[in-house]
């Protein structure tokens, strides 16, 4: 067997892919790499494609598309089939022609007898250019105009010739914008909800344009009791909820900033929302009544009343599964840094940023006194690009044979990927995990612990590949883990922790920081690389738990503190740093020194994921 066919049967091994056609397809031995999925073509823009299985077993997806960039003319929406779960597609269907006006932004909504709705943005009227709210304009003319669906009955092959407009309520923001209310701005990113007897759609108003492009907006909500039954379009009515004229916004002196509302039914009828704000967090809010009133905007947190969620400016999503848990996909930091709301910076920063990489948590429901709330696990990495700019965003899940895929674009291209089972599974199962991983153990060492000891030889992270033809180097995708139980009372600021270099300063050394941190150096012989934990991880009075995750798949550093997978707190706004994609091994010699503050080592030849962490931790000491 060869290099490839050995790497590709690896990764099967360890992404839940079975060996096959699948593994095959694999260019890059990392299921989590962007460039593994199936690509869903596009005329070269490509946005939002969603996703839903239809009731003669295809897949059928929407995309914005159009041969110029976001929001350029010719922009238009189009649909495909796929009778092999994304792997391949059939011809694209317009849902409106690409010398007519404006169509965007277009979600999906199969009713129980068969047929697909697709709402978009259509900008009937033709509108060249908008008003922003400092004075100037916009040329930018795809996101205002009218709310519109179109139908299928044949599962996707064709659409209804006609197209039907939403009917939706002016708001404050609508009258208060430049052009009071006689032109609306809105678009829509999320998925529509199938209630017991009703449909839900969800849309973001804009108040105003200028900074940012959307400088203010708000979520508001579509009721429709009929469009579940109602086949004659012309007789489906729309309720715009919530009561009242404001729609969803942020919290008590946040920003203006409010918008990309993803919407869930819980298991008691209850609504759970979130959105993307500028502010560092994620909002969310509870209906109990169907989407007529809401809980008092928060920022959502891991748990009720516990530790916020940080994410940027880009959309974050909640799935409800088959098993009655949840997914949420977010990008794990606090966009420009906390506090400073988003405002645009002279360093060239903008707060649409770092969409790369993608990671997700599992979601459960829990009773409280205020009612049925969702927590959330520890975060994993879904999935990456090599290069940091590029942006993954607008997924979709789709569920099919007890197999999750993931749907997302990077603006340029469209893919289907399909979750490794393990990773899911890990997740869903953290909140009970008290295991102990043990599969690429390479040591373990339990007190009473030598102050030396052997050390076994990291994996390689770059290396030459002595088969090409200019011996260019080549990225293995490899890395390690270290898990550490530690004595807060014999731990010594500023002296390691452990420490494997040579006297060349090769290898890699902990130790505790001055500042309450563990810090990670890696050096070797060329370069070195280095990140440290979060401030306040530690917890008084008992062993203090520390696994450190090096992960030459997206080249990330992670520190998971006492069950917690550091996100930079109030301090910074990445918990996980990037190390170079050249750094080759961190070997020096062939022992390492350990501090007696170390109560238990395990060091791992492979990056654990999170919920392999967590779940050393519940085991104890």
């Amino acid at each position: 067997m060869g290099l490839a066919g050995l790497l590709a049967c690896l990764l099967a091994a360890t992404s839940g892919i079975a060996p096959g056609a699948e593994a095959a397809e694999v260019r890059i031995p990392d299921a989590r790499h962007i460039a593994n999925g199936w690509e869903i073509p596009s005329e070269g823009y490509a946005d939002q494609p969603y996703i839903v299985r239809t009731d003669d077993g295809a897949w059928l997806c929407v995309m914005t598309t159009g041969r110029g960039h976001e929001g350029a003319a010719g922009q238009h929406v189009v649909s495909r089939r796929s009778t092999d779960r994304g792997r391949t597609w059939g011809p694209p269907v317009d849902l409106e022609p690409a010398e007519g006006p404006e169509a965007s932004y277009a979600v999906l909504l199969k009713v129980p007898y068969g047929r697909v709705y697709a709402f978009y943005n259509h900008n009937t009227d033709n509108v060249r250019e908008v008003r922003r709210e400092d004075g100037g304009v916009f040329r930018r003319v795809d996101s205002l105009g009218h709310y519109v669906f179109k139908y299928s009955d044949d599962h996707g092959r064709t659409w209804s010739a006609r197209r039907y407009p939403v009917p939706v309520r002016e708001f404050a923001c609508d009258r208060e914008n430049v052009y009071g209310g006689r032109l609306r701005f809105f678009w829509n990113v999320g998925r529509p909800l199938l209630l017991e007897d009703a449909a839900l759609l969800v849309l973001h108003k804009v108040g105003a344009m200028g900074a940012g492009f959307f400088a203010q907006s708000e979520g508001v909500f579509l009721h429709s009791r009929n469009l579940l039954t109602e086949r004659d379009p012309e007789q489906i009515t729309f309720e715009t909820l919530p009561d009242g004229d404001v729609g969803l916004r942020t919290p008590a002196g946040g920003g203006r900033i409010a918008e990309e509302q993803s919407v869930v039914r819980l298991g008691d009828g209850s609504l759970y929302c979130v959105y993307r704000t500028v502010d560092g967090w994620p909002v969310c809010a509870y209906s109990r009544d169907g989407g007529r009133t809401w809980t008092p905007a928060a920022y959502k947190t891991y748990t009720p009343g516990g530790r916020r969620v940080k994410h940027p400016r880009a959309a974050n999503f909640v799935w409800r599964c088959s098993n009655g848990k949840y997914l949420y996909w977010f990008h794990n930091h606090g966009g420009r840094f906390i506090g400073e709301l988003g405002a645009g910076g002279k360093d060239g920063r903008s707060p649409y940023d770092d969409r790369n990489p993608a990671w997700l948590v599992a979601g459960r429901e829990i009773d409280t006194a205020q009612g049925r709330q969702l927590e959330w696990s520890q975060p994993e990495i879904l999935l990456y690009d090599d290069d940091p700019f590029i942006r993954l965003s607008y997924p979709d899940l789709v569920e099919e044979g007890g197999t999750f895929y993931v749907t997302e674009t990077q603006k340029a291209r469209g893919r289907v990927h399909e979750i490794p089972a393990a990773l899911v599974e890990g997740l869903f199962g953290q909140f009970e995990n008290r295991r102990i991983a043990t599969n690429g153990l390479a040591l373990e060492l339990r007190a009473p612990l030598p102050r030396e000891a052997g050390w076994p030889r990291l994996p390689e992270f770059h290396q030459r590949d002595a088969g090409s033809e200019d011996l260019r180097g080549r990225d293995l995708r490899a890395g390690f883990s270290l898990d550490l139980w530690l004595d807060p009372e014999v731990v010594v600021p500023g002296e390691p922790l452990l420490d494997s270099r040579d006297d060349r300063g090769q290898g890699l050394g902990v130790a505790a920081t001055a500042a309450g941190t563990i810090r990670l150096t890696l050096n070797d012989g060329r370069q070195e690389a280095a990140w440290e934990s979060d401030r306040g991880g530690w917890q008084a009075g008992r062993p203090q738990h520390v696994v450190i995750i090096v992960d030459g798949g997206p080249k990330i550093i992670t520190f998971v503190v006492n069950g917690v997978l550091g996100d930079g707190g109030e301090d910074r706004q990445f918990g996980w740093g990037r190390f170079s994609p050249t750094l080759r091994a961190p070997n020096g010699g062939g022992t390492a020194t350990l501090s007696p503050a170390v109560r238990s080592l395990r060091l791992y030849h492979r990056a654990l994921r999170t919920s392999e962490a967590v779940g050393n931790h519940a085991a104890g000491l």
